[in-house]
Formats: C-alpha cells, sequence, structure tokens
C-alpha cells in the first residue's frame, strides 16, 4: 500500500554530514508516523528517530539527539534525516519506516506497518 525507498546514504569521515531521503509512493504519507531506524550486523534494529504527521513534533534516540534531524514534506511524500557531527558508531544500515497510528513517541520496530530496503551509511574515523 505504501512504498518507501531511502537515498543518500554512502561514506563519510567522522564530524562529516550526511542528508538520507525517503521517498514515498502508492498513498500519502501525510497520516502516518514516519520514523528513521538503523540496524548493524548482530544487532536488533534501533530507533533513531520519529516525526508527527505535520512535522511539529519529533523524537529522537539519545544516542542521535542533537546531532540528528527528521523532517518531512508531506506535499513531495518525503521525509529526510539531516546527520550531523556523524561518529563511527553511527555506520549501520538506515531504514525508513511509516506507522499508522498518532503517537510520534514510537520506537518500537513493531508499531512501523512499511519499512523501506534501507541505505548503508558508513562512517570512517
Amino acid at each position: 500500500q505504501v512504498q518507501l525507498a531511502e537515498f543518500g546514504g554512502g561514506l563519510v569521515q567522522a564530524g562529516g554530514s550526511l542528508r538520507l531521503s525517503c521517498a514515498a509512493s502508492g498513498r500519502t504519507i501525510s497520516r502516518y508516523v514516519m520514523g528513521w531506524f538503523r540496524q548493524t550486523p548482530g544487532k536488533e534494529r534501533e530507533f533513531a528517530a520519529s516525526v508527527s504527521w505535520s512535522g511539529s513534533h519529533t523524537y529522537y534516540a539519545d544516542s542521535v539527539k542533537g546531532r540528528f534531524t527528521i523532517s518531512r514534506d508531506n506535499a513531495k511524500n518525503t521525509v529526510y534525516l539531516q546527520m550531523n557531527s556523524l561518529k563511527p558508531e553511527d555506520t549501520a544500515v538506515y531504514y525508513c519506516a511509516a506507522a499508522g497510528l498518532d503517537n510520534y513517541f514510537s520506537v518500537r520496530p513493531a508499531d512501523y506497518d512499511y519499512w523501506g530496503q534501507g541505505t548503508q551509511v558508513t562512517v570512517s574515523s
């Protein structure tokens, strides 16, 4: 029903910045909480950031708070993750997700209904 595709991953140096994009298709995302998760080999998928329907409210994991910014442009059906001051420990596959609920504090992967294929972010020291 909703297809998500992430773009913008790549290799950056520690301290650098990267902007990820998530393009949605199939239907509007205006009534979906949108989130970004990340996963490394051997670890469970972990919450990074989420944004409410209108984009007026955001929520961040402690590990990224102050460095990452999630935003959305519902007119473009796109969600973004601006990542600044990147650290090697930020290296992961980053996934965009959509949740059919109104709680922008949702941090559980099970709360999200649709997922992108992921994009690799590698931060070198």
